[in-house]
């Protein structure tokens, strides 16, 4: 179809044919004829080309962190027997004005590559495409698209505090640790069942008989005679937070998330909007938690006192650790007594006012994530110093 420039010369071949009507002007009708045939064979151009385009699109890496660098790399190649024409290559990206590249004339067998960086400022899901090629004739006045790659995905974690992992959250039961058997596989005593090897493993735990019995990796997974477990809640009502607060709240859960991670506790993660992914520990778990955290909007609906209702009637114990945004003195009453059933209760407020403290509210450690300073020195101010520690 024809582009500005097509429709402009087509517009302005008119205006010469009215004119020369007008005044008798011969000379304007040859113009406009010409402007119009020259927009005719610029379609014909452009509808003729015959493009055997190969296009490779790769996003790297898949998964960042807020702030971290993202890049798309291109690769066009032509496999055709005549020169391409120039190319243009337009990459929508969500929440930009995406990625325009000009692609030169390529002969046959040639190849041209380019990059561009992604914006990783703020955690989310960012749509990348359809990739449209589009062709164009030499004096830019008609151009046709295709698609050359389809949609990709980037996912933006929220930003990470490097933090310590709070202590308090062990279970000395020899039962409750064989219920949840590390799954990591790096650490334990005593041998428990077999799973499939994980990158990173270590090979020293290859059980090789199993191994040539299924002709694929198998790994000892063994019990833990020690296994800090780590509930965290994160409040994400819409009515409990500002934009800021939310983000700010995402971020101090992701902190939380990957400290326990890196100290291997079993992490359990639920939300007021009804979430709950269940206690396990390793990898492909805690990213399958930041997944959730990344894509996590303020929800209109949910109880932040149905989440908390459920964890009286938990089994697992260990350390609970809540994210809330806007707390009122009715949540941290709901949040203390919950100390008879985990061994340190840690509440991170990131939007004030904080409520006023009483007595009940003593069996709590608080955590004023709302100041400027951020969440990572309230955290490690209050909860790094103490280590949580509680009577074994």
């Amino acid at each position: 179809m024809p582009t500005r420039y097509g429709w402009l010369a087509l517009a302005a071949a008119a205006v010469m044919v009215l004119v020369g009507r007008a005044f008798g002007m011969i000379e304007l009708y040859v113009v406009a004829a010409a402007l119009g045939l020259l927009v005719v064979l610029a379609l014909v151009y452009v509808r003729t080309a015959r493009l055997q385009l190969r296009i490779n699109r790769t996003v790297t890496p898949t998964r960042v962190h807020a702030g971290d660098a993202a890049r798309v790399e291109l690769g066009a190649a032509n496999r055709g027997r005549r020169r391409t024409p120039v190319l243009r290559l337009r990459d929508p990206v969500a929440g930009t004005r995406g990625a325009l590249l000009n692609v030169a004339p390529l002969r046959s067998g040639d190849a041209a590559r380019a990059a561009y960086r992604l914006p990783t400022a703020r955690r989310g899901v960012i749509a990348i495409g359809p990739l449209q090629v589009e062709v164009t004739d030499p004096f830019g006045l008609a151009s046709r698209r295709a698609v050359g790659a389809p949609v990709l995905e980037l996912t933006v974690f929220p930003h990470v505090d490097r933090v310590a992992a709070p202590r308090g959250g062990g279970d000395r039961n020899p039962a409750g640790a064989a219920l949840n058997a590390n799954a990591l596989g790096r650490q334990g005593d005593e041998f428990f069942a077999l799973r499939d090897y994980v990158v990173g493993d270590d090979l020293r735990r290859v059980h090789w008989p199993s191994t040539a019995r299924h002709d694929d990796l198998k790994m000892r997974q063994d019990e833990m005679p020690w296994q800090d477990r780590t509930t965290v809640v994160v409040d994400v009502r819409r009515a409990a937070h500002t934009a800021e607060s939310f983000e700010r709240a995402m971020s101090a859960a992701a902190s939380v998330i990957t400290a326990c991670t890196r100290a291997r506790h079993l992490l359990r993660l639920l939300a007021s909007d009804g979430t709950d992914s269940g206690t396990s520990s390793g990898v492909p778990h805690t990213e399958a938690l930041m997944e959730h955290l990344a894509r996590a909007e303020p929800a209109g609906r949910g109880s932040l006192r149905q989440a908390l209702d459920s964890l009286v009637r938990s089994p697992h114990g260990g350390l609970l650790v809540s994210v809330l945004g806007r707390a009122t003195s009715a949540e941290l009453d709901g949040l203390a007594r919950l100390r008879g059933t985990f061994r340190s209760v840690v509440v991170v407020v990131t939007e004030g006012p904080l409520p006023s403290r009483s007595a009940l509210h003593a069996a709590l450690t608080l955590v004023d994530a709302t100041a400027d300073g951020g969440f990572a020195p309230a955290w490690g101010a209050v909860v790094a110093s103490e280590r949580a520690e509680v009577p074994a």
